[in-house]
């Protein structure tokens, strides 16, 4: 649960499209809601943030305390969380930066807010620095109107899709990185180890609720009105679990990527990505034709008349 001065911020920042008075008049501000990493339940943040590029920074300054905050722990175990910036919402992936990469980006932080390297200076830890990738095409411009449910369902292919491809990239410069390194002592660790992780993990996170709806919700409410399609649903499930199962066997190999065999890794990495692929690639061959005048945000049903005669 927020602090009661978070929570007036909170209402503050939404009644009044991002925009609060106190100690946050005139700052960059958002709201960051992360999963808890043990309770699993929603908590929302008031935190400041410092643009770079197309992404957002947050620092886990925590004021300074000899702790890293709570949301940053929460972000770690469930990498996509939900962001509010002045009057729009999105998902984001939260990435940690290590080494010299997070260097650069705190260096930046302090430029725009110098109070980040007074609250470094108070504590012996060092403050994460965290970068907020919005998780949808758009990125933090306005969204493209989606209508139909074929167009949703396809917005979803296309970010797991792009999630892969950015993990297949991230793994090709990490194992690079490691492949450069000359001289006695281990490998420096070139900060993707972590990124690695965090794509990976909000892939599979998302990937698999993906999957849960569908199951538990699109394909017996097509086939109530398609029942020659249930063979094709029975075989879409089927290779849920098969992707599923590619998906442990991957965050497996994940945990021990610092010492992994790197040809090893590829090689899971390239047939979970073929199995995903194809499955997409079949999903929408059979599905998109039916969805596509499905009207989306779901419309609810009209209401009914009385009867008078009840």
């Amino acid at each position: 649960m927020p602090t009661p001065f978070n929570q007036s911020v909170i209402e503050e920042f939404r009644a009044n499209g991002g925009k609060v008075g106190g100690p946050f008049e005139g700052g960059d501000l958002l709201l960051l809601t992360t999963t808890g990493a043990r309770s699993g339940k929603e908590t929302t943040t008031p935190l400041g943030h410092v643009r770079h590029g197309a992404a957002l920074l947050v620092i886990g300054s925590n004021l300074g305390a000899p702790h890293h905050p709570d949301w940053y722990h929460n972000l770690l175990a469930h990498p996509v969380v939900r962001v509010e910036l002045g009057t729009r919402t999105f998902q984001a992936l939260a990435v940690p930066a290590r080494g010299a990469r997070r260097e650069e980006l705190f260096a930046h932080a302090v430029k725009a807010a110098p109070g980040y390297a007074d609250y470094q200076a108070r504590t012996t830890r060092l403050l994460p620095v965290v970068t907020l990738e919005c998780a949808e095409p758009e990125g933090w411009e306005a969204p493209r109107e989606i209508t139909t449910l074929a167009g949703k369902l396809m917005e979803v292919h296309t970010w797991l899709r792009g999630q892969l491809r950015q993990v297949k990239a991230e793994t090709d410069a990490h194992f690079t990185a490691r492949a450069a390194h000359r001289g006695p002592g281990t490998p420096p660790v070139p900060g993707l180890g972590l990124q690695i992780r965090q794509r990976c993990l909000a892939f599979c996170q998302a990937l698999e609720f993906h999957h849960t709806s569908e199951d538990a919700h699109l394909f017996p409410g097509i086939a109530r009105y398609h029942p020659h399609l249930t063979d094709t649903f029975a075989r879409l499930a089927a290779e849920h679990r098969t992707v599923a199962r590619i998906q442990g066997e991957l965050a497996a190999l994940l945990a021990d990527i610092g010492i992994t065999d790197p040809e090893r890794f590829r090689a899971e990495l390239e047939r979970m990505s073929s199995a995903l692929n194809a499955h997409l690639d079949h999903e929408e061959e059979q599905l998109l034709p039916l969805l596509a005048d499905v009207p989306w945000p779901p419309t609810a049903p009209p209401a009914q008349p009385l009867d008078p005669t009840d």
